[in-house]
């Protein structure tokens, strides 16, 4: 273009046209270790104490479910895992009674205090499952109820004044109880831990263990195992949640050796070697609870209480109540339940009552 000629409209256009340089994204810097740059003891590693010190005076929820058929022994585990009266046993049909059509859940929650820490425990029962002719379906109410939790803690997060601890209901352990046939896992079994293994933490546990002998025992836990990993099913601790190789070496162990753990419980106690012990009294001896080479039940109650609780309840929130929270959300238009685009909480699953051939 020529010294002092005025600039076109095409060239305007033109200069319009150059994007401007866009300012390049910050990068967050990686954090530098300075430890041997400190100058004295600052006490980060107080932190520790200070939540210790804060879960001593406000306690921690654990929610806890047992699901199996009638006569396995759910109410006697669950009192022997924490040592208290905190399952009540059901009570035996008569034969003039009808057996429920439905299932139902029943909750019963207690204080357990313990070198000064206040766990509020729940445990949620529910009578009347696999107890049907004709038990199809007999996991929906018990999703329903899983996911009615899930509800109750959603609304009370989105609220403008929400409390400052939220009630928590959500279950966070279900113990499914299979039966010791030593042949292989029933329909139901299949069906209800392809269902629910998707909302909740499941534990497998085979019951009285005792009937079987140690080589019933062991090839029955692989053939479980196999029948589980066949049909996709998974179990906690999954391994897509494992956060590094220190876990996943640990829950490797577990998933392959001790799933599903075979157990005795028992509420009452023997003379052994001049020591009190929990056991079962049968014709060819006492059968110690808490002795490895008799059962798992140790296993299962570290597990549970001494080394996953904490874990079980991260999973719980992090992963399953995430996954409804986000489904809701996205179901509502992205509000909280009962605002905008809906108007309306969705109602819940209906309960489908397990028919009984008559």
């Amino acid at each position: 273009m020529s010294k002092g000629l005025p600039e076109t409209r095409t060239d305007a256009a033109m200069s319009e046209l150059v994007p401007e340089p866009r300012p390049k994204p910050a990068v967050p810097m990686k954090p530098v270790s300075i430890n041997s740059n400190l100058l004295g003891y600052i006490g980060i590693d107080t932190i520790i104490e200070q939540m210790r010190k804060k879960t001593m005076k406000t306690g921690f929820d654990f929610n806890i479910m047992v699901v199996g058929q009638s006569g396995l022994g759910k109410s006697t585990l669950v009192n022997t895992l924490f040592k208290s009266q905190v399952s009540r046993k059901a009570s035996s049909w008569n034969r003039e009674e009808k057996i429920p059509k439905t299932v139902e859940i029943k909750a019963i929650g207690h204080v357990i205090e313990e070198g000064g820490v206040k766990m509020k425990l729940t445990v949620i029962d529910t009578p009347g499952f696999g107890d049907q002719i004709n038990n199809e379906n007999c996991w929906e109410p018990i999703e329903k109820y899983i996911n009615e939790q899930y509800e109750k803690f959603l609304k009370e997060e989105v609220n403008i004044a929400r409390k400052k601890r939220i009630p928590d209901t959500r279950v966070h352990c279900c113990l499914y109880f299979i039966s010791p046939t030593g042949h292989s896992l029933r329909p139901l079994d299949l069906e209800f831990m392809k269902h629910l293994s998707k909302v909740v933490n499941i534990i497998p546990v085979i019951a009285k263990a005792d009937t079987m002998t140690l080589e019933e025992k062991s090839e029955f836990k692989q053939r479980v195992r196999k029948e589980l990993e066949v049909n996709g099913i998974e179990f906690y601790p999954q391994k897509e949640f494992d956060e590094d190789l220190e876990d996943k070496t640990e829950n490797d162990k577990i998933r392959q050796e001790s799933m599903p753990f075979a157990v005795v419980g028992s509420d009452k106690e023997y003379q052994v070697n001049g020591k009190r012990v929990l056991g079962r009294k049968t014709p060819w001896g006492i059968i110690e609870v808490e002795n490895l080479n008799h059962c798992e039940f140790a296993l299962l109650r570290d597990f549970v209480i001494r080394t996953h609780l904490q874990d079980l309840k991260e999973v719980t929130h992090n992963i399953h109540y995430e996954t409804y929270r986000a489904k809701r959300l996205n179901d509502n238009g992205g509000l909280p339940p009962g605002e905008g685009l809906l108007g309306t909480v969705l109602p819940p699953v209906p309960a489908t009552p397990c028919p009984s051939a008559e």
